[in-house]
């Protein structure tokens, strides 16, 4: 994922977080890491027993990947898709957002998912409540990161992105949410426990309502039966 400075996200209710816990021990298994950055994430799972291959844009980006897993390929999503092996595992982490056409994306790079396989997808959730406030008075304003990061391409709400992967042939077995990243926003004299535990009623109350309070989205997939979404 070329653009802003992306890293791995350590908070336990992150995007990341929540990828790494579901695909869990790799035992050798193939992944496919698609917009890796510079490898924070595919540094993970590569820790964790899978064997990684990184798909980036940025060519210096894709070499420090390259140190952190299995191979890094230098990969214009939006351009040709490339001659790929089967993987295991797909992982479209926080990427999808920034592609102009992401149901093509997905629907060329999945007919690489090994039999058994499943497809993870994070995706902020445009319809978060601040955004809905925001818009109550007149505000859609971009910034360097969050929801309306400037860089995003493609907004989804709960409903919009389970259209959108059911019309990739995917057909979710968990969506799970991420509240608002309360550690990354707050400054970190304010930590400890009280902030912890605000987080995780934030998080607890995110799988309530996540149409409104979720901050992102994050589903595992399988294909759905009948066909590839094409």
């Amino acid at each position: 994922m070329s653009g802003g400075p992306y890293r791995l996200k350590d908070d336990p209710y992150s995007s990341h977080s929540l990828i790494l816990s579901r695909l869990g021990e790799g035992r050798g298994r193939r992944a496919l890491d698609v917009g890796a950055a510079d490898g924070y994430l595919a540094e993970r799972l590569t820790a964790a027993g899978w064997k990684v291959t990184a798909l980036e844009r940025d060519p210096v980006r894709a070499a420090l990947a390259a140190a952190r897993c299995e191979e890094a390929l230098v990969v214009d999503l939006e351009g040709e898709p490339p001659s790929l092996a089967e993987y295991d595992a797909i992982i479209y982490g926080d990427v999808v957002e920034h592609l102009s056409d992401p149901l093509r994306v997905l629907r060329e790079l999945n007919r690489c998912l090994a039999p058994g396989g499943v497809v993870v997808v994070s995706v902020p959730n445009v319809a978060h409540v601040w955004v809905r406030l925001s818009l109550l008075v007149g505000r859609f304003d971009y910034g360097e990161r969050g929801i309306l990061d400037r860089t995003h391409l493609a907004f989804f709400t709960r409903r919009t992105f389970l259209s959108f992967l059911d019309a990739a042939g995917l057909a979710p077995r968990e969506l799970a949410v991420t509240p608002v990243p309360l550690p990354a926003v707050i400054p970190a004299r304010f930590h400890g426990a009280a902030l912890a535990a605000l987080h995780r009623l934030s998080a607890g109350a995110s799988r309530l309502w996540p149409g409104g309070l979720a901050y992102q989205f994050v589903a595992v997939c399988a294909p759905a039966r009948g066909g590839d979404g094409a």
